[in-house]
């Protein structure tokens, strides 16, 4: 199978930028709406698409995914919704990255080796799994394994060098530092916080580093990109989608693009081109 992943995250490597990671929520604002707004992500140059599995209870999101969530479910999203929507997109976009973003709950009510087959049948290509710590990790992360599903885990400001050999254990497709402590899309990083926690992570794991929770714009994340593999955008794309609904899609696109330029500026190869 081939790694999608590793082979995107390469390819922005040698282009000289930060991969741009692009979060909405399943059925936000309804299962109908959903695909026009996953193809206006890679049609403003998303490179790894998040899709957050909607749940009654997402207690690390703040105010604009749980109002995403509640909208989704309100709307009548299922489990089996969400797979047909990762089957087809991964036949509209075979090379795009897609990985599944939610809670233990809805991921394991069916059984871990279901939800991990499921996972393989519609191309995902690895999921993050927000409330399992690595200790207690005896369902999802083999089931996955065994499907070939990446299994993507998050690094927090908290996450000190003697917790770490834990994070990373078991661990593939990168590694997702968390970059405030808190829900998402609530506060902003220091970049010097960033920058050293990056250099932390680089130091122990040869896996990308994408950083996320909290970048809002364009020019945060480009900072960001500086010295991350990979940028984390969510809560302010859903915000669009809140606020313009099923019209959502080419707002989502115009924002995307502007993250994009912003990371394409920092590329050596794209200043030349653009000399």
């Amino acid at each position: 199978m081939t790694d999608r992943l590793a082979t995107r995250f390469a390819a922005c490597k040698k282009a000289g930028r930060a991969a741009l990671v692009t979060f909405v929520t399943a059925g936000d604002p309804t299962v109908a709406d959903t695909p026009a707004i996953l193809d206006a992500l890679v049609e403003g140059g998303a490179d790894i698409i998040e899709l957050g599995m909607p749940f009654t209870d997402p207690m690390a999101d703040g105010p604009a995914i749980e109002l995403a969530n509640l909208r989704s479910l309100g709307s009548g999203t299922r489990t089996k919704d969400i797979f047909a929507l990762a089957a087809a997109f991964r036949a509209r976009h075979p090379e795009t990255p897609l990985v599944l973003m939610g809670y233990a709950n809805p991921m394991l009510v069916r059984g871990s080796a279901w939800f991990a087959e499921q996972c393989k049948t519609a191309g995902v290509d690895g999921v993050i799994c927000v409330d399992v710590p690595p200790e207690e990790d005896a369902e999802i992360g083999p089931a996955l394994r065994a499907a070939g599903v990446h299994l993507i885990r998050l690094a927090t400001p908290t996450t000190d060098a003697a917790r770490l050999p834990a994070v990373l254990n078991g661990a593939s497709g990168f590694l997702y530092h968390v970059a405030v402590a808190g829900i998402t899309g609530k506060q902003q990083a220091a970049q010097a916080a960033v920058e050293q926690a990056v250099a932390k992570l680089k130091a122990a794991t040869d896996l990308p580093i994408a950083v996320g929770f909290g970048v809002r714009s364009a020019e945060q994340a480009a900072a960001i990109g500086r010295v991350a593999d990979g940028v984390v955008v969510g809560s302010a794309i859903v915000d669009i989608i809140g606020s313009h609904g099923d019209a959502a899609a080419p707002f989502v696109k115009d924002f995307v693009a502007a993250l994009r330029g912003a990371l394409n500026a920092n590329s050596p190869h794209f200043r030349e081109t653009a000399a």
